[in-house]
């Protein structure tokens, strides 16, 4: 059981764990039309020539469908490849054109409204502190490097310098083992030396549980989910600042 072994490691979600998305109001689809003009443009300056509504249709048919594979599959989507197929079908000639030059061009950045959560930076460093290696797992289909740029406008990236892995990079969405599998690989830790921090129940706690690994679903506001009652975590706190007692019954000796 894991409070047999010290605790070396704790794996963080990203996105509503440590990222606060409860306050977005932004418009997806304008903010996605913004960004898919700026790649047309940047395309269009490199000498080819795109329709621009087939390229926005396009990405957002194929985004679509990925995902929706993805959720039985657990293939994950990658958005730079997604945006260069949409290129190819609005007209640039195929193999002319470089996924992660497209993203860069998107000048995505971080989101409006999106914040780290209060109680993070507190707890983070309580970790750090303690000498526990951290890692983000995130399901994003964008590589992990132009998160990182969100992760260090929030204040974030500091306190993951040695593991951060995106399921665009793995190839597999959680709760595929392998994301999981790749974090404790990066920080050289086994299961019973690490546990899993994460907001979702089917895709956190299932998949952190399914590798053998302790899970903590961290439930920041009230939600509905098919498989409440159905999914046991190992710990549930509704706040990060309640991580560090959840962490006493689970490895109590991690402070030390």
């Amino acid at each position: 059981m894991a409070d047999k072994k010290h605790l070396k490691a704790i794996l963080f979600d990203l996105d509503d764990t440590l990222l606060d998305w409860g306050s977005v109001t932004q418009d997806w689809f304008e903010f996605e039309t913004r960004f898919l003009e700026r790649v047309r443009t940047w395309i269009e300056s490199q000498g080819y020539t795109l329709a621009a509504e087939t390229f926005a249709d396009e990405f957002r048919r194929r985004n679509q469908i990925a995902w929706e594979n993805g959720r039985s599959n657990y293939v994950a989507p990658h958005m730079g490849r997604i945006l260069v197929e949409a290129a190819e079908v609005a007209g640039v000639p195929a193999g002319k054109l470089d996924s992660d030059a497209c993203l860069r061009a998107m000048e995505r950045g971080a989101i409006e409204g999106t914040a780290a959560f209060p109680d993070a930076f507190r707890v983070l460093t309580e970790i750090r502190n303690a000498g526990v290696k951290t890692a983000i797992v995130t399901n994003a289909s964008q590589p992990m490097w132009l998160r990182d740029y969100e992760m260090e406008f929030h204040g974030l990236l500091p306190y993951f310098p040695d593991c951060r892995l995106s399921a665009a990079d793995i190839g597999y969405l959680k709760p595929h083992p392998a994301i999981f599998e790749a974090a404790l690989r990066c920080l050289g830790v086994t299961v019973d030396e690490a546990v899993f921090v994460g907001d979702s129940l089917s895709a956190d706690i299932v998949g952190a549980q399914g590798v053998g690994l302790a899970a903590v679903w961290h439930k920041p506001r009230p939600m509905m989910s098919l498989l409440d009652g159905l999914v046991t975590p190992d710990a549930t706190v509704t706040t990060l600042a309640d991580l560090p007692a959840a962490l006493d019954t689970l490895f109590p000796d991690w402070r030390q």
